[in-house]
């Protein structure tokens, strides 16, 4: 049987939001997402500039694009982070082969999401805290910032997300 000519094929279908290789466009992030890069350049500001989060709040809705992003969340996680950021940082700290000191604000800053994440967005499945923080400090981070984050965030996991960790490891959804 002889495969039917191109020009009889139906036409294939197209994944929108993604490039030819399976990425994510760059237009197709979700509001969640975009919250979380707005957030991780705010706290940018506050680690590096030591601004207060009013300041960079205000500072920050001004900036392009940030109407495309989900306000709530943004504000969940620039004042959760700001005003957990010490309880954060003792979670974070022995996870870390290095002082805290030595790590790059945006590695930092990235962890801190992830970290919030997990503690106070319980419907973000905790794969997808990880995901996502791994995704930002690609795009904003050093050359290899993002396997430092997914080790710290994986190391967390099991203490932040105990029961959903547990239940995907029982499901073999998790190493």
């Amino acid at each position: 049987m002889s495969e039917a000519p191109a020009s009889k094929r139906p036409p294939r279908q197209s994944r929108t939001g993604t490039t030819s290789t399976g990425a994510r466009k760059a237009g197709s992030k979700s509001a969640r997402s975009r919250a979380r890069e707005f957030t991780l350049q705010a706290l940018y500001q506050h680690l590096v500039g030591g601004n207060d989060a009013s300041s960079i709040d205000l500072f920050t809705r001004d900036l392009s694009g940030f109407h495309k992003a989900d306000a709530a969340h943004y504000d969940a996680l620039l004042h959760g982070c700001i005003t957990t950021a010490q309880f954060m940082d003792e979670l974070i700290t022995p996870q870390l082969d290095r002082k805290l000191a030595e790590i790059s604000p945006i590695e930092h800053a990235v962890m801190w999401i992830g970290v919030y994440e997990f503690q106070h967005c319980p419907d973000v499945p905790w794969r997808v805290v990880i995901n996502e923080c791994i995704e930002l400090a690609k795009e904003f981070g050093g050359t290899d910032g993002h396997k430092y984050v997914n080790g710290v965030l994986n190391g967390l996991a099991p203490q932040l997300r105990a029961a959903e960790v547990e239940a995907d490891k029982a499901a073999g959804k998790a190493s």
